[in-house]
């Protein structure tokens, strides 16, 4: 979870890939509308994101009822959102960074439909977790590769052995 720009889906692969689990990108679970929003630099409502955190947290669901792991990347910005997405065995990583770090990665990057002028609504919208969330937040400010590694060492995750 993390604002956009922040390297959530980045460090989200990179850690399904150390330990075997399946990775969905929850930006592709977007409605088009709501894409279509965000690539016109207009901000989501709470109503343009609540269908699209149920979509997520049935993917989340899924996999709980099926014993599988996963892991799946959601701005999460709201401790509201969060209640969604919540269930026993879920844990938030919350990648955090300063916010002209996570502009200048935002303007970087190409083809993506959040322009960097929706940074700073997203940054007003976070409320970080709290101490009774089960969550653990991640510093943006290092490689994707340190980051992943901090957060399979903090989850207490295996790695599967590389050939």
């Amino acid at each position: 979870m993390g604002v956009s720009g922040s390297g959530k889906s980045t460090v989200a692969a990179m850690v399904a890939e150390q330990v075997g689990w399946e990775f969905a990108e929850g930006d592709a679970m977007h409605p088009p509308a709501n894409v279509d929003k965000m690539h016109a630099g207009t901000p989501l409502t709470d109503e343009d994101r609540w269908p699209w955190l149920d979509v997520v947290a049935a993917w989340i669901r899924g996999h709980l009822d099926a014993g599988t792991n996963g892991v799946v990347t959601c701005s999460a910005l709201k401790r509201s959102y969060r209640d969604v997405l919540r269930a026993p065995g879920v844990v938030f990583v919350h990648v955090a960074g300063d916010g002209a770090l996570i502009e200048q990665r935002m303007s970087q990057r190409s083809g993506h439909f959040m322009p960097t002028s929706l940074l700073q609504s997203q940054l007003a919208t976070l409320e970080p977790p709290q101490p009774d969330e089960a969550h653990v937040t991640i510093a943006a400010d290092r490689t994707p590769e340190a980051e992943s590694a901090e957060v399979v060492e903090r989850l207490g995750l295996v790695t599967i052995p590389r050939a």
